[in-house]
């Protein structure tokens, strides 16, 4: 199976692609969606998880300046969706639907390689490797709550901790060669408002929000949906208003007001704590007004795990609701960067899920292993 990559050759004062980096092309489309930059036009592309047979569509995302937050006077809005604050954002691709359990269960496998690995003493994480080793998730403590919905293919994959979808991020990273990760808060409000300035992409008033989102008012309890089943927004994406609430990297905190324009990739909140960090968009229980371009969502992962039974609890799993209704999507940025200015993007960053982690690897209930472009294939090898 071909092997997608994102070749990237840099020099000191310009940065170059590939002829087969994908996403991009030199001729402007004579249709489609595509987005015009110095580097050429950037265009859908599929991306097939090497190895598998899995696929996935990112779609292109220009840049520009927006206005995040929303202004007082919006209906619903919440007490922490300002002040507004100007961000520029640089042009890239995000995922077109949320990763779904089919995409998310070829993660889930690396638990059982790494192991095998492990046993047979191949690819060993060494302290001079261990940059580029993540660590897989254990299996579900219980599948039947997760699984309540069911786990179809074309479901997007849910109860993820932050943790879990930085490591799914760093593993298609590096089994491409593309540099993926979670979008920043800006940048996802951003995508989601497509160049619009209302309350919803498709304007102020709610009663558009059937075509465009599974919420409460078109779910009636019955959970997630098929992704992509409902009208994208004008820049392909799917989802963004309703469905699953979706992971991004900032922690979740009263806006500062600024008096430039913030970097959307640059000024975002870091935090060493676990909590509260930001979940976007709306998801099937959640009412319309919950599901603005705006809305935030503050994690609490005591009771996001409150039935977990192991000690410490799961660093890669929640248990209990509203967690049914978390997921996350992937974004890569057209501007690359080192790859040890990545490292921040997928690293622990909290001591509390440093301890949860490194426990479960000393009582070898977790494991670790190397991602590479050369893992699919050793997977493989050893399955032979």
């Amino acid at each position: 199976m071909r092997l997608v990559t994102c070749l990237l050759l840099l020099s000191a004062a310009t940065q170059t692609f590939a002829e087969d980096t994908p996403g991009i092309v030199k001729e402007k489309p004579a249709d489609g969606r595509f987005v015009e930059t110095p580097a050429g036009y950037l265009v859908p592309y599929q991306v097939t998880i090497p190895g598998t047979e899995v696929s996935y569509w990112m779609e292109p995302i220009p840049g520009g300046k927006f206005t995040m937050g929303s202004p007082e006077g919006e209906a619903g809005r919440g007490e922490l969706e300002g002040p507004q604050r100007e961000f520029v954002v640089e042009p890239g691709w995000m995922a077109r639907c949320e990763v779904t359990w089919l995409e998310y269960k070829q993660f889930m496998n690396l638990y059982e390689s790494f192991k095998k690995f492990e046993v047979n003493k191949v690819r060993v994480v060494t302290e001079d490797n261990e940059i580029d080793a993540i660590t897989a998730p254990t299996k579900l403590y219980e599948p039947e709550f997760t699984f309540e919905y069911g786990e179809d293919d074309k479901l997007p994959a849910v109860t993820i901790t932050q943790y879990s979808a930085k490591q799914y991020s760093k593993w298609m990273s590096a089994i491409t060669s593309c540099q993926y990760r979670l979008p920043t808060e800006a940048e996802w409000e951003y995508a989601c408002r497509a160049g619009s300035t209302t309350a919803y992409h498709f304007g102020d008033d709610p009663a558009g929000l059937d075509d465009y989102a599974w919420y409460q008012g078109t779910t009636e309890g019955n959970g997630t949906r098929h992704v992509g089943t409902k009208k994208p927004n004008p820049w392909g994406l799917h989802d963004m208003h309703g469905n699953v609430a979706e992971w991004v990297l900032d922690s979740y905190a009263q806006y500062k007001a600024a008096d430039r324009p913030l970097d959307a990739a640059v000024d975002y909140f870091r935090t060493e704590e676990l909590d509260p960090r930001v979940v976007r968009g709306g998801t099937f229980e959640f009412e319309a007004s919950e599901c603005r371009s705006s809305s935030r969502l503050g994690s609490n992962s005591e009771d996001w795990r409150e039935y977990d039974p192991n000690l410490p609890k799961s660093p890669w799993w929640f248990t209990t609701d509203p967690a049914r209704g978390v997921g996350f999507r992937l974004y890569r940025p057209l501007k690359t960067v080192s790859r040890t200015a990545m490292e921040e993007f997928w690293r622990i960053d909290n001591e509390e899920t440093q301890y949860d982690v490194s426990d479960r690897l000393n009582e070898g209930r977790g494991v670790r292993g190397l991602v590479d472009k050369d893992l699919p294939a050793a997977i493989l090898e050893l399955d032979d």
